[in-house]
């Protein structure tokens, strides 16, 4: 659907949708694939582009890199560099792992098209973002574990091999598709609330505060962790978790330290 379509307002709320939404590549290995991601969310209207620890730390000036852009070198130029998954999704408050392998754990998996339908709502309420792995390895369990739902890309199952950049332009153009029709037919639907979803950044923390009061309590081993703490990320990622909410789950935490504080141990 052409942008033309849509009324003077709507084309300003379709951009505020494409702004508020950006790429990550982590551990990008490829330069091509880098310039070549960078021309698929062009084709689609996106600028966004976020690399977490390249393999090439010069990968924006990379020839190869330049040359697959092909016309996208604004969006490539205008990529951020950035040493962790961590610092990429600062100030996101919803996030799409995109993964081709099952996990035993992890955040709610949706198709493209449904996670791009979600992803809307999200965008009109603040940043969001699409996460790709490494081309060789994908993303790690703990990659996905910080994002809020999981999408796999259902190619054909004799050869489901989709490079980088074809998997962000598969993405990218649902995303598009989903954005400009929901606006083209009369605007935004109701989010039934007009609440402050917590950001990556709130929500790692609330995690750390939480996983040392459940230390402190003797619930989690830190020698024998098992897999409680990907579980209660697993329960919390269902939820889509408030600012609010993310506040009373480290009061609780914050509390519970303070009643298991044995004399002489530093303050929390």
């Amino acid at each position: 659907m052409s942008p033309t379509l849509l009324s003077a307002g709507s084309v300003a709320d379709a951009a505020a949708l494409f702004s508020a939404t950006r790429f990550i590549l982590v551990e990008p290995s490829h330069p091509g694939n880098v310039g070549a991601a960078a021309r698929a969310l062009k084709t689609m209207g996106f600028t966004r582009l976020v690399l977490v620890a390249p393999r090439l730390p010069e990968v924006l000036s990379d020839p190869e890199a330049i040359a697959m852009a092909s016309g996208a070198d604004d969006v490539l130029a205008a990529a951020t560099l950035v040493p962790t998954l961590a610092a990429a999704l600062a100030g996101a408050h919803w996030s799409i792992a995109l993964t081709a392998r099952a996990r035993e754990y992890g955040p709610p998996q949706l198709t493209p098209r449904v996670a791009a339908g979600e992803a809307r709502t999200h965008a009109l309420q603040g940043e969001i973002a699409l996460v790709f792995g490494n081309e060789r390895t994908g993303l790690s369990n703990e990659d996905v574990e910080r994002c809020s739902v999981r999408a796999h890309i259902p190619a054909n199952p004799l050869y489901s091999s989709l490079n980088l950049a074809q998997a962000i332009q598969v993405l990218s153009y649902e995303l598009r598709s989903t954005f400009l029709e929901g606006l083209a037919l009369g605007g935004e639907p109701a989010t039934g609330m007009d609440v402050a979803r917590a950001a990556s950044d709130e929500i790692e923390r609330m995690y750390a505060h939480l996983e040392q009061a459940l230390v402190a309590l003797e619930f989690l081993d830190p020698a024998n962790p098992k897999k409680l703490m990907s579980r209660l990320r697993q329960l919390f990622a269902r939820s889509g978790l408030e600012r609010e909410e993310v506040n009373i789950v480290r009061g609780i935490a914050k509390h519970i330290l303070l009643k298991t504080k044995q004399p002489g141990d530093s303050a929390q």
